[in-house]
C-alpha cells in the first residue's frame, strides 16, 4: 500500500468516526425532542437556538462531573467495562458503506473504511463481544442491582443475538455474499430489488431482535429503573457513564445503517447523491427507534425471554426453510 493510499485510509477513518460521534450527539437531542413531542412536552430548547447546543452542554457536564468507584468494586474491570462497550459498538461502523465509490485525483475511493468480504460476520462478532462490557460492569460494581442488570443483559443479548443472526440468513442466501457493499449493489436499479420485498418477515424479525440486542425500550430490562435503579450502570457517573450512553446510541445508528443496507438498498436511490439517500434511510430508522420508545411499555422479563425463544427464533428458522424451498423451485 502506497503512502497516498494510507493517507486516504486515515482520512476515511477520521471522517467516518467524527461523523459517527456527531450523529450520536444529535441523535440524543433528536430523541429527547421527539419523545417530548409524543408526550406533549417541550423538551430541551434553552441551550443555543432551538436547543441545538444541548449535546455540547451534556458532554461538558459529563466531562466535569465527579467520578467515583465504589469502595469494594473491582477497580480495573469497573474502569475497563464502559470502554469495552463503546469500542465494540464504534468498531462495527467500519464495514458499513455510506455511499458508492468515488474517484478523486485518479484514485478510486470506497466510501467505507473496509469492505470486508465477511462484513456481516464481523458485525456479529463485535455484537457478541459487546455483552462482556455490560456483564463486567454489573459484576465489578459489587452492587446487587448492577449484578442483576448484568445477568439480565447477558441472557437477553445472547438469546436475541441468535434471532438476529438467523434473520439475515435469507438475505445472505439470496445475495450469495457476506459483503455489505455487494449486498447493497445487488439492490440497485429498482426499488423492487430491495430485499425488504423479498424478505419482509426477515426484516421484521431482524429489527425486533436488533431493538432487544441494543437494550432499548420495550426491551430495556437490564436497566429497568423501577426494579433495578439503573441496572448495570447504577454505580457509574461522569464519562464512564457517558461511554455506556454513547455505546447505546452508537448501536442504534449501526443497526439503522445495517437495516438500511441489508433490506432497503443502502445508498441507492434516484436524483439525490447516494450518501444523502443513505442518511435519509438511517434517520427514518432512528425515528422508528424513538417512536417505539415513546409509545410501547416495557415487557416483563418472562415475556421478553418467551418472545425471543418461542417466537423470534422459530420464525427465523421457518423463513430460512421457505427461502431455501423457493430458491430450489426456481432452480
Amino acid at each position: 500500500m502506497t503512502l497516498t493510499l494510507i493517507i486516504i485510509q486515515i482520512i476515511k477513518v477520521i471522517a467516518i468516526f467524527v461523523g459517527l460521534l456527531t450523529a450520536i450527539a444529535y441523535t440524543t437531542l433528536f430523541e429527547r425532542r421527539m419523545v417530548a413531542f409524543i408526550q406533549g412536552r417541550v423538551g430541551p430548547n434553552r441551550v443555543g437556538p432551538a436547543g441545538l447546543f444541548q449535546p455540547i452542554a451534556d458532554a461538558i457536564k459529563l466531562l466535569f462531573k465527579e467520578e467515583f468507584i465504589p469502595d469494594k468494586a473491582n477497580k480495573v474491570l469497573f474502569s475497563i467495562a464502559p470502554l469495552l462497550s463503546f469500542t465494540t459498538a464504534a468498531m462495527a461502523i467500519a464495514v458499513i458503506p455510506v455511499g458508492d465509490s468515488i474517484t478523486i485525483g485518479g484514485y478510486q475511493i470506497d466510501l467505507v473504511i473496509s469492505d470486508l468480504n465477511v462484513g456481516i460476520l464481523y458485525i456479529f462478532a463485535l455484537s457478541s463481544l459487546a455483552v462482556y462490557g455490560i456483564v463486567l460492569a454489573g459484576w465489578s460494581s459489587n452492587s446487587k442491582y448492577s449484578l442483576l442488570g448484568g445477568l439480565r443483559s447477558s441472557a437477553q443479548m445472547i438469546s436475541y443475538e441468535i434471532g438476529l443472526g438467523l434473520s439475515v440468513v435469507g438475505v445472505l442466501m439470496l445475495s450469495g455474499t457476506f459483503s455489505i457493499a455487494e449486498i447493497v449493489r445487488q439492490q440497485s436499479g429498482s426499488i423492487l430489488n430491495w430485499y425488504f420485498f423479498k424478505q419482509p418477515i426477515a426484516f421484521f424479525l431482524f429489527f425486533v431482535s436488533a431493538i432487544a440486542e441494543s437494550n432499548r425500550i420495550p426491551f430495556d430490562l437490564p436497566e429497568a429503573e423501577s426494579e433495578l435503579v439503573g441496572g448495570y450502570n447504577t454505580e457509574y457517573a461522569g464519562m464512564r457513564f457517558g461511554l455506556f450512553y454513547l455505546a447505546e446510541y452508537c448501536n442504534m445508528i449501526t443497526i439503522s445503517a445495517l437495516a438500511a443496507s441489508l433490506f432497503f438498498g443502502g445508498w441507492s436511490g434516484p436524483f439525490l447523491p447516494p450518501i444523502i439517500w443513505f442518511l435519509i434511510k438511517v434517520v427514518i430508522f432512528l425515528f422508528v427507534f424513538v417512536w417505539v420508545r415513546g409509545t410501547l411499555p416495557r415487557f416483563r422479563y418472562d415475556q421478553l425471554m418467551r418472545f425471543g425463544w418461542l417466537a423470534i427464533i422459530p420464525l427465523t428458522l421457518v423463513n430460512i426453510l421457505i427461502t431455501g424451498l423457493v430458491m430450489v423451485l426456481k432452480g
